[in-house]
């Protein structure tokens, strides 16, 4: 029987109901998710404008789960303060808005919270090469950010297998997350690949099923992989 990595699933609230938001992350969790991504945007850095850290407030007392906060912002070092103290547990920036990436990444860590950085489907891997010792997450997009239940950049799956391939020659434990795309159909490839921590948003909240059968389809489809 072949091995299954240990792969954590983050439904992603973008694509929750937000007219009962805490009761949706309260769903995720009982349903087995392992963490509570949140996607924040500002309509700048991409085109669509979303929630700020009080919504992270909000939803703070409805899980014990890690909160993975994503600032696609511009200028994320103003705000990851704000995030931090509102209950994330985990914040990411894109290496695309940070001119001082060290500082941004010190600035998280010294807030005692674990720093991540991510990558649009263009930038190149080598970007990530003096910073990532310093990380506890990298985050591959699979599509290009700013809206929700797009679809997957088959591309992307190449550049998930050289960076896993990177990190476990350098012996580095930082999570491997990928976000864009993923269903019970592509998750299987990403795992494969070398993905650890699948974003999913409209696969987990939609009207088709329950959140605790769109996760466990999720679950299924990489174990059947």
């Amino acid at each position: 029987m072949k091995d299954i990595p240990k792969v954590k699933l983050a439904p992603s609230i973008l694509s929750a109901d937000f007219g009962r938001l805490g009761e949706q992350v309260a769903e995720a969790s009982r349903a087995g998710a392992d963490y509570i991504h949140v996607d924040v945007m500002d309509g700048h850095f991409v085109p669509n404008l979303t929630i700020g850290a009080p919504v992270v407030t909000a939803i703070r007392p409805w899980t014990k789960l890690p909160l993975d906060v994503h600032l696609m912002i511009e200028a994320p070092e103003r705000q990851v303060k704000h995030f931090a103290d509102a209950g994330a547990d985990i914040i990411t920036v894109h290496i695309e808005t940070c001119s001082h990436i060290h500082r941004v990444v010190q600035m998280i860590k010294g807030l005692g919270i674990k720093a991540g950085v991510s990558l649009n489907p263009a930038t190149p891997l080598d970007m990530l090469d003096e910073i990532l010792p310093e990380l506890d997450l990298v985050l591959v997009m699979t599509v290009n950010p700013g809206f929700g239940g797009q679809t997957f950049i088959k591309g992307m799956l190449d550049k998930i297998v050289r960076l896993r391939a990177g990190l476990d020659l350098k012996g580095l434990t930082v999570e491997l997350e990928v976000d864009g795309g993923i269903s019970a159909e592509t998750a299987p490839k990403v795992v494969k690949a070398g993905a650890r921590v699948l974003v999913a948003g409209t696969a987990v909240f939609n009207s088709q099923r329950t959140v605790k059968e769109s996760l466990a389809a999720i679950r299924d489809s990489i174990n059947q992989g």
